[in-house]
């Protein structure tokens, strides 16, 4: 039997938050320990175990280098990984037992005060790629902070580390940016959407009066054919210039204070651009009308209307942009809509309507048909039909009743029921899906991190082309130079303003998460959401993921037919566990009246079974394997074990002493989803296995009758993630489908991990994806999202990419030679922003992308 060796709490880390974190330690260590399987993080308590004769020293200074600060612990007592399971029976220990209750509903710990505390705050004043990697910057040069990240979609700014606030919000002013606190994200919604609503008619105020004045400056010149100055119309067009500088200030002076700040602080950035490109626009027109005799007739051309125009056509693009902008978010404000105001509460024997920030764990409330429960809770009086589409995804009423749980946020569409409030304000489940929909959103996949790298020397580039362009006009180009300078030269600045590449991948990414949020998939990490994508095998678990999770005893059998003595001793030992397999057996023990045992000295043996004492003699339960490597014998079992495995049962064998009492058979039906989503994922190219321990005919039986191609069988817990590695060793790029408990290790080895959740227990760690149904149609839901995400973003990043390509030399002047064009100003102003909001448009079609699973979601097509 493969023996994992024991390991010790070794080190203390620093800023590990995610199972990517976990990935990136293990992979470190690897050289050191020979296997990452000699080595387990802990990201509840920031430490890393490690077996014995590893020098912690030196796996403290990879662990750092890795990029998280690490330590050797002091002496510390020897705990043995996994110790205190429950017996193993099938391929489950313990898992259906504590699924319901091992994890508490607490807040990420990367939300919480220490190492790993997240400080998010609002950013104003970023408008380009170039912004948001000045920023990330200035916050990652806090003392303190090991990691930063910002979204331009909704101009937030996640630092994690240990810091105070204030002096993050010190170092992003410095930057020449603007910052504040988020204490409080739902009222900051809330708040953010009424500035912007505020901002958008204020934009459009803006472009009104800027292309109003440009449009007649351009209509009044061509009209009498004096865009030129001249002796008679010199004070004329000066006082236009004085009238034009006005409204640059009114509409445009936000694009110059921010192109100052920046200067200031030694970057450059949008603002920078258009801030040269007007101005310069505007310094030779007011030039040209001061001294007109100076220059060349030719050169006495006015670009009064442009520098307005150009000003006006951003201004509106930007109110474009924002309005687009609002829809990425409108999964969160469902999801938010969702939130009930009020409660029913009962009191002292009286209902009484209270706020539901009032509402206490243990109240009693009282929801009436049609309406929406609050909290999260258990039933204690009446049945309904409760409506969980917007948690889980599934479109049809779930039936509840007494003792079942039932969530904030659904609805309940049949009966009147009364409920114990057990999770309340921000750890219900509706709270904790709106938080980790929000994390993810404003994550940034490694697709993202490209346009970081560009946008570091983006605009210093562009202003570099601008020069040479306008060198080259001025030395080597037709008469006027000075005026093909400086029409080249804005040109180049005005079109290539990085807003499209700063937008493209996380406007993407928001929309992205939030339709999987709709399906009842939360994605917890960016990178989950892009590799997900790039799947090409999928390991399953069975029990209670291909399967019901729910076994029942259907076939007992004893070699002296009393199957009498076979329950009763069953259920003696059954009677001391609380796996699942033990609730089957004792409950057809009860239905054959047959009274347990008194069986004493019970004992768990993870990956065998389970053993007592009766009389003296020792009982024994479990699989094939290990009771025959304890002397039993057999052989009189076999045809009834075969039966059971020929109909995917499980047989548990039961021996007192070395004497085989019987055979007892357990089955766990397959979901009936299960076969038709193992489909799915065979159309999308991808090739499914099954890890079980279960024994060999029982796993063939269910593989045969769902279409996995391959299965691993009678497979230890712990030797799952080994079987991840060795098939992410072959090339694939795997997925590990489990319940993010017991399966954490392999959950954690695999690319992408998604964890089986449930409507009241979303916090699960261990996966980048959680199911918040148990259906595996919520994987292929998630990867056919995932391949539609990562094609909407290189389709942005392909379009801004493209388009500053194209724009740039267009701009500078290469069509002049073959055709005698050059590109106007006010084009280039109008394409800029047409750019970015192509990209928030292209982005906002993934809000009407449905999965190819018609029973998925109601109403797909």
């Amino acid at each position: 039997m493969n023996e994992k060796t024991a390991l010790h709490p070794a080190l203390s880390i620093y800023g590990a938050s995610c199972q990517g974190c976990v990935r990136k330690i293990l992979g470190a260590l690897e050289p050191l320990t020979g296997s990452a399987d000699q080595v387990e993080v802990n990201l509840e308590e920031q430490t890393v175990a490690l077996p014995d004769g590893i020098d912690t020293g030196e796996a403290a200074r990879i662990v750092t280098e890795a990029g998280y600060p690490a330590s050797p612990l002091g002496a510390s007592s020897a705990t043995e990984a996994g110790s205190g399971g429950d017996h193993c029976h099938s391929d489950k220990v313990q898992e259906q037992a504590e699924a319901g209750h091992t994890h508490e509903h607490k807040e990420d710990k990367a939300e919480s005060a220490g190492d790993g505390e997240q400080i998010h705050l609002a950013v104003t004043g970023a408008t380009c790629a170039s912004c948001v990697n000045t920023i990330e910057k200035a916050l990652k040069s806090v003392d303190g902070i090991t990691g930063a990240h910002m979204n331009l979609a909704d101009n937030t700014a996640t630092a994690t580390g240990q810091a105070d606030p204030r002096a993050l919000i010190r170092a992003v002013e410095s930057s020449g940016y603007g910052a504040s606190v988020i204490e409080d994200p739902d009222a900051a919604d809330d708040r953010k959407q009424e500035e912007d609503r505020k901002h958008y008619k204020t934009l459009l105020v803006k472009m009104a009066i800027s292309l109003g004045l440009g449009l007649g400056l351009m209509i009044w010149g061509m009209g009498f054919n004096t865009m030129m100055v001249t002796s008679d119309n010199q004070m004329i067009w000066f006082t236009l210039g004085i009238l034009t500088l006005g409204v640059m200030v009114a509409t445009g002076g936000h694009f110059f204070t921010g192109a100052w700040k920046a200067f200031r602080h030694h970057n450059a950035n949008m603002d920078t651009l258009i801030a040269l490109g007007t101005g310069t626009a505007w310094v030779y027109s007011i030039v040209v009308t001061s001294i007109p005799d100076a220059l060349p007739e030719m050169a006495r051309h006015v670009y009064f209307e442009a520098s307005a125009m150009i000003i006006g056509l951003i201004n509106l693009g930007q109110a474009l942009e924002l309005r687009a902008k609002g829809k990425t978010s409108e999964a969160v404000r469902r999801l938010l809509d969702l939130r009930a105001k009020t409660a029913r509460v009962i009191r002292n024997g009286e209902e009484q309507d209270l706020p539901v920030e009032q509402v206490e764990a243990g109240d009693h409330i009282r929801v009436r048909p049609g309406e929406s429960l609050p909290v999260d809770g258990e039933i204690t009086e009446g049945n309904t039909r409760i409506d969980e589409s917007m948690l889980t995804g599934e479109p049809m009423p779930v039936s509840k009743g007494a003792g079942d749980e039932v969530s904030a946020g659904t609805l309940n569409t049949h009966g009147s029921i009364i409920y114990k409030a057990t999770r309340v304000g921000s750890e219900t489940a509706l709270a904790q899906i709106i938080r980790l929909v929000k994390k993810a959103q404003g994550s940034k996949p490694a697709i993202g991190r490209l346009a970081d790298k560009i946008s570091s020397v983006f605009v210093p580039t562009v202003m570099l082309i601008a020069v040479v362009s306008a060198l080259v006009w001025y030395n080597v180009g037709p008469e006027p130079a000075a005026v093909h300078m400086m029409v080249a030269a804005t040109t180049v600045l005005i079109i290539a303003c990085p807003c499209a590449l700063g937008l493209a991948t996380p406007m993407s990414v928001m929309v992205g998460v939030g339709k999987a949020a709709e399906y009842g998939a939360l994605i917890r990490q960016g990178d989950a959401l892009q590799t997900a994508g790039k799947l090409d095998l999928v390991i399953l678990d069975k029990t209670g993921t291909i399967t019901e999770g729910h076994p029942a005893v259907t076939r007992f059998h004893a070699p002296d037919d009393n199957t009498g003595r076979l329950l009763a001793l069953a259920a003696g030992l059954e009677q001391h566990s609380e796996h699942p397999l033990a609730e089957a057996i004792m409950a057809k023990a009860k239905d054959e009246d047959a009274s347990p045992d008194k069986v004493t000295g019970f004992e768990a043996l993870n990956g065998k079974g389970v053993k007592g004492e009766l009389d003296g003699q020792p009982v024994r339960l479990g699989n094939r394997r290990w009771l025959e490597s304890e002397g039993v014998d057999l052989a009189e079992l076999q045809q009834e074990a075969d039966a059971i495995t020929s109909e995917a049962g499980t047989p548990l064998f039961l021996a007192l002493g070395n004497e085989a009492v019987g055979v007892i058979g357990v089955a766990d039906a397959v979901k009936q989803d299960s076969e038709d989503a193992i489909r799915r994922l065979h159309d999308a190219g991808i090739r499914v296995m099954m890890v079980t321990g279960d024994v060999d005919a029982t796993a063939k039986a269910i593989a045969q009758k769902t279409g996995i191609d391959d299965y691993r069988a009678e497979v230890l817990p712990e030797d799952k993630a080994t079987i991840v590695s060795e098939m992410r060793g072959k090339g694939y790029t795997v997925a590990m489908v489990g319940d993010g408990i017991n399966d954490a290790p392999a959950l954690a080895a695999a690319d992408v991990g998604f964890a089986i959740g449930t409507g009241t227990d979303v916090a699960i760690e261990s996966a980048g994806i959680t199911l918040m149904r148990g259906s595996l149609h919520g994987v292929a839901d998630a990867i056919e999202i995932s391949r539609a995400t990562v094609r909407n973003i290189h389709q942005n990043l392909f379009g801004a990419f493209i388009y500053n390509s194209m724009g740039i030399p267009v701009a500078a002047g290469l069509l002049y030679p073959l055709w005698g064009m050059l590109m106007s100003p006010i084009l280039a102003g109008a394409a800029m922003s047409l750019s970015s909001v192509t990209v928030v448009t292209n982005a906002n079609r993934l809000r009407l992308f449905r999965t190819s699973n018609n029973a998925g979601k109601e109403g797909n097509e």
